[in-house]
């Protein structure tokens, strides 16, 4: 698993704020479809960028709950959160989601989910903690749509797989709309947003997934060091020569609970 340590969670939240990661804060902000006097839960809330977002939307009469395991995370939610009266940063986990039963109106989940070993827990908590006709958004990447172009193809496999070990599930995109069904929501429908990269951009995913990449690497000791350094060189190579080439698509599952 990756750890959300301060040095992670200061790069995290510098990624966030770029265009890539914003077009994918909007079209889950816009699933969501936060009205005024909502209370949503934000689960696994990050930095808080989507959380101050949904506050402004809900304005004076709603609440918006930050939830998160990370120290780190909700401390940078916090401060940029400060001046919003309706928010809340929380400790907690999904598994164990710290509200009454139907007292929410929406839950959005954002790159949350692929961390879990057990996707059915915090669907039965979801399911819970939201009202009858309450919405859920679940909005997280399929690794199986994962392209990076290579001239060392073996090489870029081997990089790729390793950053798979971070994860629990890389495929929760396929397997949400029928747990969803399974767990007590109804009409559940999906949205993908394929992010791109031509140019190595420097507020980019792919910018952003070389240094998480080779740093998970290194620390994991699951490559040498010149091989890591191999690979960063040829995609900045490539970059110069125009030849750069990244996609992955994200997926956006929305659901009503019964």
């Amino acid at each position: 698993m990756l750890e959300f340590d301060a040095a992670t969670t200061k790069l995290l939240d510098t990624a966030y704020q770029g265009s890539d990661f914003a077009k994918r804060r909007r079209a889950s902000f816009d699933v969501v479809d936060p009205l005024p006097g909502d209370r949503i839960l934000d689960l696994g809330c990050g930095p808080g960028l989507l959380t101050l977002e949904l506050a402004r939307a809900v304005g004076p009469k709603g609440l918006v709950f930050g939830l998160d395991p990370s120290p780190d995370m909700r401390a940078t939610a916090a401060k940029r959160c400060e001046d919003e009266p309706v928010v809340q940063i929380i400790d907690g986990s999904a598994q164990d989601i710290p509200f009454e039963d139907e007292s929410l109106d929406k839950a959005v989940a954002v790159q949350v989910f692929e961390y879990f070993d057990n996707l059915e827990q915090p669907l039965k908590e979801l399911r819970r903690v939201l009202r009858p006709g309450g919405r859920v958004v679940i909005s997280d990447m399929h690794f199986g749509t994962w392209v990076w172009h290579s001239a060392d193809s073996d090489r870029m496999e081997r990089m790729m797989k390793i950053w798979d070990l971070h994860l629990a599930d890389r495929e929760v995109p396929e397997k949400l709309p029928a747990l969803l069904k399974d767990h007590g929501f109804q009409n559940a429908c999906t949205i993908p947003l394929t992010l791109f990269d031509a140019v190595l951009r420097p507020d980019g995913m792919a910018r952003m997934l070389m240094i998480l990449m080779s740093g998970y690497a290194q620390k994991n000791g699951q490559l040498p060091d010149a091989e890591i350094a191999a690979w960063l060189s040829e995609q900045e190579s490539l970059a110069a020569e125009g030849r750069f080439f990244m996609a992955i698509t994200h997926f956006i599952t929305y659901a009503e609970r019964i």
